[in-house]
């Protein structure tokens, strides 16, 4: 990517950057049924999107298309990975191995996107010296000696609510400068640590009103104006 593209990543608004993940995991979908070409309107079709709104978002970053031709698959894919950070190699840490921190430490979703999940860590006893996914589960108190002594870019919370603000401080101090959050606790981004809240429920609330209308069902305090 060039400067130029780096500077208008920057710009790009947060809807682009939320459709961005899209690209990328379609396009994967493509290279890996083996093809290597598509036209704006096909790929449109493939994500429920217009092929004026692709246009649009791949514009962002410079277009990457050709008039008549279409879309090199695997170019555009390497140019979305780029934008997306796939190559840089970034290093996480998981913090908090109950149900959820377990499935994810076991899930491909770091591998698959370029990371390195480099380190576990716990503060239940029970847990701690134990082996997840092929990983050693390190004592919470532990936590800051490996990150001065180790690079790590990302910090994935899977703790309890109560503990989330307080770790996120120290983490902030550490050099960590992402923070996967799913604690249903808002952490706020900054200037130095930029921070993705997760709230699994809210999908889930969504999907439920998505339901609820597609059944044609109203509030029951709705009145027709």
């Amino acid at each position: 990517m060039n400067q130029e593209q780096n500077e208008k990543s920057f710009a790009v608004s947060r809807q682009v950057k939320s459709r961005l993940p899209r690209y990328y995991r379609y396009l994967k979908e493509l290279l890996d049924k083996g093809i290597f070409r598509i036209s704006s309107g096909a790929l449109a079709k493939m994500m429920g999107l217009t092929a004026s709104q692709i246009r649009q978002d791949l514009n962002c970053f410079g277009g990457f298309g050709q008039q008549g031709y279409g879309y090199n698959v695997k170019f555009l894919f390497s140019q979305i990975s780029e934008i997306l950070g796939v190559n840089d190699n970034f290093r996480a840490v998981l913090i908090g191995m109950g149900n959820l921190g377990r499935a994810m430490a076991a899930s491909n979703v770091f591998l698959s996107r370029g990371i390195d999940l480099v380190a576990l860590f716990d503060k239940n006893p029970q847990i701690v010296g134990k082996s997840i996914a092929g990983k050693t589960v390190y004592d919470a108190k532990k936590l800051s000696s490996f990150l001065q002594e180790n690079h790590v870019d990302i910090a994935v919370l899977t703790l309890t609510s109560s503990e989330a603000i307080a770790v996120s401080e120290e983490l902030k101090g550490l050099g960590i400068k992402g923070i996967w959050n799913f604690t249903n606790v808002e952490i706020p981004s900054d200037e130095t640590v930029s921070v993705m809240n997760v709230y699994l429920g809210d999908s889930l609330m969504q999907l439920c009103f998505d339901v609820r209308n597609r059944e044609g069902k109203q509030h029951p305090d709705s009145t027709e104006v």
